[in-house]
């Protein structure tokens, strides 16, 4: 449904993007993460048009973003960072407006108001005067206008940006139901927000695309053992070097508490049951037993904390 292909863009002799590709299959909603500057806007707003890129080529729904920017944008759904509303109208009143910007006949603009109304919670503030409104309700107009004329795509860039934690899981649940019958692409600096609501993330560092996959892959290509966190009661030195001497295990280094272990056994081995029976067999005292897994956060960390490479040359 989205497709980049090399996608370039020079400011000056500044590259913001280098030969971004990828692809966001239909119904899918996926995160677009990367540190500020590291070209997300800018690859954005090419998808939506607001700027040609310097070389590549990008389609939305079919249509190329340069050679047939009319038809892909009629597809698109955009919510910029800064929400372009007017504070002086009323949130129908804007909605109607916006509706009629995109050609639409009023019986129709009538039926998609009061859905997108009561899609985004705005059926009691429909009347309210928009600059009076909330930041959490703001975003909600800004979704709202995005979703008017039903658009197959969505592209949200920080839809939560600012907002509380309550608002945030609000306009995250908002997001998640629209999986399936729109494809929907959004930035955002919340991490685990991107875990807990997308399907696939693209990470983007120095203009440069530099992971693809669902988190849960990115996690299992990145480390190398699987640890384990481990507490009993005895407390003796030959609790970890017994451990060490099982299959699979790699490591066994202590931890903070008084009888904490931290096991790193191979990646295609689960040895919880194994250790469990190990350590009750040699009457231990099992008293904790689980995986360590690395968060998104960690993954982002360890693919965009890298010295900056020299700005290429156009």
């Amino acid at each position: 449904m989205i497709r980049a292909e090399g996608l370039t863009k020079y400011y000056g002799l500044h590259p913001a993007i280098i030969d971004v590709s990828f692809e966001v299959a239909e119904g899918e909603i996926v995160a677009f993460l990367g540190p500020n500057g590291a070209g997300k806007t800018t690859t954005m707003r090419i998808l939506t048009g607001y700027i040609p890129p310097t070389w590549g080529m990008a389609s939305v729904a079919g249509f190329d973003v340069v050679e047939e920017s009319l038809e892909a944008r009629r597809h698109i759904g955009y919510m910029p960072e800064i929400t372009a509303l007017y504070p002086d109208m009323r949130v129908r009143q804007y909605l109607r407006y916006a509706g009629r910007l995109q050609g639409m006949g009023e019986r129709e603009l009538r039926q998609r108001i009061d859905y997108v109304l009561d899609l985004c919670a705005l059926q009691e503030r429909a009347d309210a005067i928009i600059g009076t409104l909330s930041l959490g309700f703001k975003q909600r107009v800004g979704i709202a206008q995005a979703l008017l004329h039903d658009p197959p795509v969505l592209i949200l860039d920080e839809p939560t940006a600012g907002l509380d934690p309550n608002q945030i899981v609000e306009v995250r649940q908002l997001i998640k139901s629209l999986s399936g019958e729109h494809t929907v692409m959004l930035s955002t600096h919340i991490l685990p927000e991107a875990q807990m609501t997308c399907e696939r993330v693209i990470i983007i560092n120095h203009g440069e695309i530099v992971a693809v996959d669902t988190p849960n892959n990115l996690t299992a290509q990145l480390r190398n053992v699987q640890t384990l966190v481990v507490q009993v009661r005895d407390d003796s030195d030959k609790v970890g070097r017994m451990i060490l001497d099982l299959p699979g295990v790699v490591a066994v280094r202590e931890g903070e508490r008084r009888g904490e272990y931290h096991v790193d056994t191979t990646v295609e081995s689960d040895l919880r049951a194994d250790l469990a029976e190990f350590i009750v067999k040699h009457g231990w005292g099992l008293l904790e037993l689980r995986p360590v897994e690395m968060s998104l956060e960690d993954v982002f960390r360890e693919l965009t904390t890298v010295e900056e490479a020299p700005a290429k040359s156009a």
